[in-house]
């Protein structure tokens, strides 16, 4: 299985054989290229060049992904591709890219949801969790709790009701005057700052539910700096409460949402699942409340290939693909996909 990830601003592409008790065993090969450089001088991504930028890195990532799998294109069974959500222009490079490939070889082809994809990563660990299970999809654009009863069978706890985690980090970053993107920079200088020399809400979690709002943090983070000495241990102090507001309302909510769903396995995926001091807190909360805590390994936490061509996998053997027209979905409900 061939997987193609071009949503935003990462061009990914890997080699699965699938293997339904393992999956992860069989990963041959992924490849991802990242345009951070090309989007540096903007301060975010610019759809055009984004697009653009895959349609030149796309072939050859997959020539070296086939290179580090000593195949050739003939070997491939089956192709994947993101089709949503995302940026459209991103999304129809792959979409086009996988769906020739497929066409011309003769093979099945499967559009698969992003945000599945990234939900699906942790099954490419050596212990993989099994559904029932809560996830926590935490990335630049999406900010959910799903409750997930089978593959395919998806209900959305709680959303965002404006800014992602993801999106917040780097917006807060950015009016600090930190490099893009800003997240990981902002989480970086977060372990340079003084414990308790500020403290953020913790946001919508004095109510009952499950829905994320992270504008208003960003705003009073905005007012302390612009009210501060802008001093680089005020910048790291400042970045440092600002994570621990973040944080601590993530793991408020999942807490509240493993109570809700009667489960005891908490699934954690997207860029956000990167950042170390949410996996601490929720390994700590996950250690006093007796539930489990499953996180991909950190290159496929961010957009990546394998988690793309996983998914594929999953769907075509359950007997579903794609029609030979070419479709993406900028917007696109998790809750609408059928049941694996």
């Amino acid at each position: 299985m061939l997987g193609i990830e071009t949503s935003c601003d990462e061009t990914g592409v890997a080699l699965l054989r699938w293997e339904p008790d393992a999956p992860g065993r069989g990963l041959l090969a992924h490849t991802l290229y990242s345009q951070i450089k090309l989007h540096a001088d903007y301060g975010g991504v610019v759809p055009e060049l984004a697009s653009r930028d895959h349609v030149r890195k796309l072939l050859p990532l997959i020539r070296e992904a086939l290179a580090q799998a000593g195949l050739t294109v003939r070997d491939l069974g089956g192709v994947a591709y993101t089709a949503g959500p995302g940026l459209v222009g991103a999304l129809l490079v792959g979409a086009s890219a996988g769906r020739a490939l497929a066409w011309a070889l003769g093979v099945p082809a499967i559009g698969v949801h992003h945000m599945e994809g990234h939900l699906l990563a942790p099954l490419l660990e050596a212990d993989p969790p099994q559904p029932p299970f809560v996830a926590l999809l935490v990335s630049g654009g999406h900010s959910m709790l799903v409750e997930v009863e089978a593959i395919g069978r998806y209900t959305i706890l709680g959303d965002t009701l404006d800014d992602a985690a993801g999106e917040a980090f780097d917006k807060t970053a950015k009016l600090m005057g930190l490099p893009y993107p800003g997240g990981p920079a902002l989480a970086k200088l977060a372990g340079q700052g003084t414990a308790g020399a500020f403290r953020f809400s913790r946001p919508m979690t004095d109510r009952p539910g499950l829905d994320f709002s992270f504008s208003g943090l960003k705003t009073q983070v905005l007012l302390a700096w612009q009210q501060s000495d802008q001093s680089d241990q005020t910048r790291a102090d400042i970045a440092r409460a600002f994570e621990e507001a973040i944080v601590d309302t993530l793991v408020i909510k999942c807490r509240r949402a493993l109570t809700a769903s009667g489960t005891q396995r908490l699934v954690i995926a997207g860029g956000v699942g990167a950042n170390r001091h949410l996996r601490s807190e929720l390994a700590k909360a996950g250690e006093k409340d007796g539930f489990r805590v499953y996180f991909p390994r950190l290159d496929f936490c961010t957009d990546n290939g394998a988690m793309i061509a996983l998914a594929g996998a999953i769907r075509l053997a359950g007997g579903q693909q794609q029609d030979e027209t070419v479709q993406v979905r900028p917007r696109w409900d998790l809750q609408t996909l059928p049941a694996a």
